[in-house]
């Protein structure tokens, strides 16, 4: 039996109009989600004692989502993830999107899905946002339609991505919760167990664009297909952390894409998808600035990302799954989170 209730969360500023927050429980887990960018702003999971805690960053009203912070909980779009220089050519045309992150475009702009209020609908078992991403919105072609659903069942999250376009336009959605299985507010990811059942992986250049090599992750830093201890793996190959798309299966169908294991509480997260790549990133950018949920402060590593995706930067790179949506075409994705105790 899943459970759906509904409260205000906050009014946005010259009456913008009023953000939502949705309480999604099973007898496993228990999710909030804002109408404001379909952010997940809780995730209370339980540990070996059955003890339930909150295992997502966030803040616990709405002027902390709407200050400047780092996407937490939300869906991003409409490509997710970094275009080189904010350039890309459809049929011959050349687009020109904001540069909000020197000198690329990152995850959909400076008013991406993430910094907009969305359209709810109440499921039995979930929720469901739309939108439409008018013509031009963050200079991108076409009129897109978009539906994004969370649905709970037991232990597991579901969320799917669809989108329709009047226009060939590219598309990549995906949700951009950091996780601390320890509880968020806990200091670092170091003792958490990390697992990805990729064979390769994207190296980058210093603006963090793909070099359009696709590396096998045989013999580097990369292969995490056996678990590592994050902090002891981060220590032993002299890295500052995790901000790279690793490459899963070509399959379109639900593969197996990572686990994250926490020893102390037990928890574990397995992600599965039906995405071609998963960035893996570690919250480096974190600085202990923002204060979150229960005065919690999250300094650099507090936090991990899977975001299921596209490959960055595929609109460039001609060896990279394809991201153009026709209008003739459904976008149509799906991530699982599977919440447990080992």
């Amino acid at each position: 039996m899943v459970s759906v209730t509904r409260a205000v969360f906050g009014e946005l500023p010259s009456g913008e109009g009023i953000v939502e927050k949705f309480q999604l429980r099973s007898d496993q887990l228990s999710v909030d989600v804002l109408s404001w960018g379909c952010a997940i702003s809780a995730l209370r999971a339980r540990d070996r004692q059955g003890e339930a805690s909150d295992v997502v960053l966030g803040f616990a009203d709405l002027e902390g989502y709407l200050q400047k912070q780092p996407y937490f909980g939300a869906v991003v779009g409409r490509v997710a993830n970094r275009i080189a220089k904010g350039r890309f050519t459809v049929d011959g045309k050349e687009y020109h999107l904001p540069i909000n992150r020197e000198p690329n475009s990152l995850h959909g702009g400076f008013r991406g899905f993430d910094k907009v209020l969305w359209t709810p609908q109440v499921l039995s078992n979930g929720i469901q946002f739309s939108r439409v991403s008018p013509d031009g919105e963050e200079g991108y072609p076409g009129e897109l339609k978009v539906w994004v659903t969370y649905t709970l069942d037991g232990g597991e999250l579901v969320i799917n991505y669809r989108a329709q376009a009047s226009q060939t336009t590219p598309v990549n959605l995906t949700n951009h919760s950091y996780f601390n299985l320890a509880g968020q507010g806990s200091p670092d990811i170091y003792d958490h167990e990390v697992t990805i059942a990729a064979e390769a992986y994207l190296p980058v250049d210093e603006t963090l664009i793909p070099t359009g090599v696709i590396a096998p992750v045989e013999g580097t830093a990369f292969d995490l297909r056996k678990p590592v201890e994050l902090g002891k793996h981060l220590q032993d190959h002299h890295l500052h952390g995790f901000d790279h798309n690793f490459c899963l299966t070509g399959s379109k169908e639900k593969h197996f894409c990572a686990r994250v294991r926490h020893a102390g509480s037990g928890r574990v997260l397995e992600v599965y998808t039906t995405q071609p790549g998963v960035q893996f990133y570690t919250g480096n950018f974190l600085d202990g600035t923002l204060r979150g949920k229960g005065g919690a402060v999250y300094p650099k590593h507090s936090g991990f990302c899977l975001e299921t995706q596209n490959w960055p930067d595929a609109v460039n790179q001609p060896r990279f799954p394809p991201v153009l949506l026709q209008p003739e075409e459904e976008y149509n994705h799906t991530t699982w989170l599977k919440f447990s105790v080992a």
